[in-house]
């Protein structure tokens, strides 16, 4: 597809998705040689209207450069008539990508004035014919000549796919949520995290998934729920969920950095939380996502930002009981051990499908309202709350991580979420309006 075409879809996405009745178009894109069979059978096998729309609109920048008039012809013929004029109404609905214009030349006498007694004019007495270029013509390039680096255009590959996700519940969602500390961890309780935990129930819930909460756990513990969760057949979902809010620190790793301390205040690598439910130690998720939302600090740095202008920022102070979710490194090594045997999907490495995303940058504190919960945390509730009917998953943490960097804790110091990604596709929540 014309990458023109593919962002005008793009553009659109929001619309499309909520009016798009795909039971009408698959006959026409059928037989217009755009979809197959197959292609429409896949699409009818999502279980709701919204969840067909997203894939056809991603199977369709994947069907060449016929696609965009196909499914515009096949809009009006299903009465869709304001999609396609919305679609048509945008800039480049019309044009394909430029190719060199042949130029014209038009001689046109010029006639000059009589020479004069200046020794610095030159003769201008006769008359002479000067070729004219029309407007936004381009030059002639030379027979045979390879194309300039302005007139190659890079091809964009086909659309990544989506993850299935209609599952029913579509999977289960892990919550553990530490608030009250032994206190010869030294480690503060953690007050207004019931309020992360409630918010993260609720929203979970709303999405779909069986959710599981428990609070206050010792270090054994949470390694003892994470084990349970990788040995329970998870066959009839589509995903799997676990969100930690703890106090967190920093700890040897090779891909995921990161610890969370048990109330004991003995830590978990995060390293090891991922490694129970990767493709060796989890098989009934093989090729499904592992989600995990880490509320917990990276370390004990605290981030003073840096000065912008002022229309980049939108001015957002913390609250006056803005704690941290920090202590000082820690040395943790432990691993998970795991089988010698080869991962049963010997096509997908081991980390693949697993997305961790971060309250804060690693080495750094994570911030905390004891009366509205954590910065990270509300922020990730209201952007699934507002956008997960449309957008991706990763595009809706790139909101969150917009959405928290704005934010200063006692007018001084911020704070910048992020993620690790291995995820191999597009990530779509099931929503109630689905």
């Amino acid at each position: 597809m014309d990458p023109r075409h593919r962002q005008i879809l793009q553009r659109h996405r929001v619309d499309l998705v909520k009016e798009l009745n795909t039971a009408d178009l698959c006959d026409g894109l059928l037989s217009k040689g755009i979809f197959t069979q197959d292609m429409i059978d896949e699409i009818q096998s999502k279980t709701t209207r919204r969840d067909q729309a997203r894939k056809l609109l991603i199977d369709l920048e994947t069907r060449g450069s016929r696609a965009f008039q196909a499914f515009l012809e096949s809009l009006r013929e299903t009465e869709h008539h304001e999609l396609a004029e919305l679609l048509e109404g945008g800039p480049g609905a019309h044009q394909s990508l430029p190719t060199p214009v042949q130029p014209s030349v038009i001689p046109l006498p010029v006639k000059h004035p009589k020479p004069t007694d200046n020794p610095d004019r030159p003769d201008l007495s006769s008359p002479k014919l000067i070729p004219l270029r029309p407007p936004n013509s381009l030059p002639l390039p030379k027979p045979n000549s390879p194309p300039s680096e302005t007139q190659r255009q890079r091809q964009r590959r086909d659309s990544i796919q989506a993850y299935k996700m209609d599952a029913r519940p579509c999977g289960i969602c892990l919550i553990i949520n530490n608030v009250e500390f032994d206190p010869a961890s030294s480690l503060k309780n953690r007050n207004g995290s019931d309020i992360d935990s409630d918010k993260m129930e609720r929203r979970f819930k709303a999405l779909n998934f069986e959710v599981l909460v428990k609070r206050n756990l010792k270090y054994k513990q949470i390694r003892r729920e994470l084990n349970s969760l990788a040995k329970k057949d998870h066959s009839a979902y589509d995903c799997c969920v676990v969100i930690i809010l703890s106090h967190g620190t920093e700890a040897s790793h090779s891909r995921f950095p990161g610890a969370v301390h048990g109330v004991d205040g003995s830590s978990v690598p995060v390293q090891i939380i991922t490694n129970y439910l990767n493709g060796q130690n989890c098989p009934s998720l093989q090729g499904k996502p592992k989600l995990f939302f880490i509320q917990a600090c990276g370390g004990d740095d605290k981030d003073t930002g840096f000065e912008v202008s002022p229309d980049e920022v939108q001015p957002s102070l913390g609250g006056a009981d803005d704690q941290m979710d920090a202590i000082p490194m820690s040395s943790s090594s432990d691993s998970l051990s795991t089988s010698d045997e080869v991962d049963a999907r010997a096509t997908l490495p081991t980390p693949s499908d697993i997305l961790v995303s971060y309250s804060t940058f690693p080495g750094f504190v994570s911030w905390r309202d004891t009366q509205a919960g954590s910065w990270y945390v509300e922020n990730l509730d209201r952007v699934l709350e507002q956008n997960a009917d449309t957008d991706d998953l990763v595009t809706m943490l790139m909101m969150v991580n917009n959405a928290v960097s704005q934010i200063s804790a006692k007018g001084l110091y911020k704070q910048m979420p992020g993620s690790f990604n291995f995820l191999r596709k597009h990530l779509y929540f099931q929503t109630p309006q689905s």
